[in-house]
């Protein structure tokens, strides 16, 4: 009987040590993901306010100051593209 109950818990910290490696990496790439997301909602807000400062400066078409909006919203995709992987 002594020898089950040794078994068992050999069992049980073995399994416990194999998915460690696994868990880590998991809380890694959460924290990947969030850094990507906090970028991208970063960048809405800079986009907007690239938008912004385009039409009140009259510098270009309204078409041209949604490229520049679209344009700054591809560059914090690709950051955040970046940080993931």
């Amino acid at each position: 009987m002594f020898g089950l109950k040794s078994f068992t818990a050999a069992s049980v910290a073995a399994i416990f040590l194999l998915g460690m490696p696994a868990m880590s990496f998991a809380t890694e790439q959460g924290q990947q993901r969030k850094a990507a997301r906090d970028v991208r909602q970063d960048t809405r807000q800079g986009a907007r306010d690239t938008k912004q400062d385009c039409r009140a400066a009259n510098d270009q078409s309204n078409a041209g100051c949604r490229q520049d909006k679209r344009d700054t919203k591809q560059t914090g995709r690709q950051t955040g593209r970046d940080i993931k992987y």
